[in-house]
């Protein structure tokens, strides 16, 4: 946690101090602290008092941001989460809510939880994000939370993947949140199907669909983010491979694919990602040769190496559209876009 802060301070200071918040409670959960603990460490990063009650037994613990206990009943004004048990935690802030406020009482209910025995899926509130963008939800609960994000049902959506170490230029309008995914933690974000560009680096941006649709257009922002290849393709867009995308999308990535496995072998030859690429782009073996900048007789030669191995003639026929799906199924085979940069690189940036 320590490290990831430091390359997290050194991309965006301010989201350091949530990961502070963070790093702070599970240091507090794994030194088995006691609840007025916890009460006063939240009231010191939040600067205001927080507090703590349960019904059975009834119990009600108040703690200033000095440490010291505060009697009474807290004012009619708290920003509190539930908990099973029928307990509860709060922070009492006047005025306006401070940035870094859901995060704190969300880690404190997690530590007062745990402190209590409660399972952790029982205390962590799906967020209206996460659950607008699971297909497995019923649609009447994605809905609500559309609703709740104000968004209407009618408008047109897309949603912007980035992994959490992606550098922001410039951010995205709209309802983001941190959700999981079989690649691992995204930053996703819902915007309008005509948002201004991004910049952002690496991202993939969905197909654009009504609320309905939005988690198929997480489903192609991810495929599309997978086949970022930062500096030189930093960003892609699922609507520039058409329904391909959608259909990557719906395909497991351990789906066996005897033309993507024959590819993966022909990847051994310097040339062979360059030329397969130049092939798929290029609509003649002369235009691909242009392309690749090599002779054409070169790329014949190539070609006929593809055949071979592939077993089909890559530019024949459907030997085409069999050529570009293996490539893009290898890419996303292949993709190391998730994984976090060496601090060199961070550096670099």
């Amino acid at each position: 946690m320590q490290e990831l802060l430091g390359r997290i301070t050194a991309l965006d200071p301010e989201a350091s101090v949530a990961i502070r918040v963070i790093a702070c409670f599970d240091e507090l959960i794994i030194g088995n602290v006691n609840t007025r603990a916890l009460l006063s460490t939240a009231a010191s990063l939040a600067g205001c008092p927080a507090g703590y009650a349960q019904d059975r037994p009834h119990r009600t613990v108040r703690m200033d941001p000095r440490g010291q206990p505060l009697h009474g009943p807290p004012p009619d004004t708290v920003r509190a989460i539930d908990l099973p048990q029928s307990a509860q935690v709060w922070i009492e802030r006047e005025g306006a809510p401070h940035a870094n406020d859901t995060i704190i009482v969300e880690r404190l209910a997690l530590a007062v939880g745990i402190r209590l025995g409660i399972e952790r899926h029982d205390i962590e509130p799906r967020r209206d994000v996460d659950v607008m963008l699971d297909g497995r939800e019923p649609r009447d609960l994605r809905r609500e939370a559309a609703c709740r994000l104000h968004l209407a049902t009618t408008a047109r959506l897309r949603v912007l993947a980035a992994p959490l170490f992606a550098v922001w230029g410039t951010h995205a309008r709209g309802p983001g949140d941190v959700v999981s995914s079989e690649f691992g933690p995204v930053h996703a974000v819902v915007v309008t199907a005509d948002h201004d560009p991004v910049d952002v680096s690496p991202a993939g941006i969905g197909v654009a669909t009504d609320v309905d649709g939005l988690p198929r257009s997480y489903r192609s922002a991810l495929v599309a983010l997978r086949l970022c290849a930062p500096p030189e393709e930093p960003a892609v867009r699922a609507d520039d491979y058409g329904g391909l995308a959608e259909l990557l999308a719906d395909t497991p990535a351990d789906h066996p694919n005897p033309d993507a496995d024959r590819l993966a072998e022909l990847m051994a030859h310097p040339w062979a990602r360059s030329t397969v690429d130049a092939l798929v782009r290029a609509t003649t073996v002369r235009r691909a040769a242009r392309l690749e900048g090599v002779h054409h007789s070169t790329m014949q030669t190539r070609i006929e190496t593809l055949t071979a191995t592939l077993g089909f003639d890559p530019m024949d026929g459907y030997g085409r559209a069999r050529l570009g799906v293996a490539y893009l199924l290898w890419r996303l085979r292949t993709s190391r876009v998730m994984e976090l940069p060496t601090p060199a690189a961070l550096a670099a940036r």
